[in-house]
């Protein structure tokens, strides 16, 4: 697995476990993680290892956000059978899918800030695994998905569930406070093909399990889901899709949020008000 992250200044960088080099002592034409995108989805990112320089270990990097601005925000409810169980929803024939505008982006870190409770007094944090593209594309056949991914993030979605049971028309105003979508630092750009199936996807709150499940038990998988849209509308380097959550928990001010996907990484973030 690579990854591609930038510095709290902005600076590009591609890394793998060892640690992080500059995108350009690398991929000498790229100047931003933007520009690496389709390179990612094809799969010729170079390797971190021909580097004239050391890696930096991921410790002693001071990261921001993945993009500079991400693209369209693609959210999807209650795509594990067991937490539409959970709310007393019944199962969805198709993507239970929304969309969210870029103002819910925080860092990574957070923190995330609560509504005032005169609005919501009842917010839940929802680990997810999330799928960035890496190429523009239409009507993409799900066999083909890999060829227009570039990576994955875990990110913590964030819903004012109050604000949602007065009403399932309120959707968009509940999913979209500010600070409600927290992306992980770095994006996974896998090496080749990648079986998703088995890796798990995990909400914690103050380090207690609250939630957790495979993405195999997904009613929507991550290449049904991209297909599925790009049917809808033209797909753009940048987009994200948050593929759903295993479960939700309620969180309060002074809590601290992790979002963990197997294999391709984890985010915390403390909750404010």
């Amino acid at each position: 697995m690579k990854y591609l992250a930038r510095t709290a200044t902005g600076e590009p960088l591609l890394g793998d476990d060892e640690g992080y080099v500059p995108l350009d002592a690398v991929e000498p034409d790229l100047r931003s993680v933007r520009d690496a995108l389709p390179r990612a989805a094809a799969g010729d990112l170079g390797d971190p290892a021909d580097a004239p320089a050391d890696p930096v270990p991921a410790a002693d990097v001071s990261f921001g956000a993945p993009l500079e601005s991400f693209g369209k925000l693609w959210g999807v409810g209650l795509n594990y059978e067991a937490h539409a169980g959970d709310l007393d929803e019944q199962r969805p024939d198709e993507p239970a899918s929304f969309m969210k505008p870029r103002s819910v982006l925080a860092g990574p870190g957070g923190p995330i800030r609560l509504p005032p409770e005169s609005q919501s007094e009842r917010v839940t944090a929802e680990a997810e695994l999330a799928v960035v593209m890496g190429r523009t594309c239409r009507n993409v056949a799900e066999g083909d998905v890999d060829d227009v991914i570039a990576g994955f993030l875990p990110v913590i979605d964030m819903t004012a569930e109050d604000v949602l049971r007065r009403n399932p028309r309120f959707l968009t105003r509940a999913k979209s406070y500010d600070t409600f979508l927290v992306p992980g630092a770095a994006l996974a750009v896998p090496d080749g093909p990648v079986d998703l199936d088995g890796l798990s996807v995990r909400t914690e709150v103050n380090g207690e399990v609250r939630a957790e499940n495979e993405v195999r038990n997904m009613l929507f998988p991550p290449a049904e889901i991209v297909s599925f849209h790009s049917d809808v509308m033209t797909l753009e380097p940048g987009d994200l899709f948050s593929t759903g959550t295993p479960g939700a928990a309620p969180i309060d001010p002074g809590d601290e949020v992790r979002a963990v996907v197997e294999s391709v990484g984890s985010v915390t973030a403390p909750v404010t008000r």
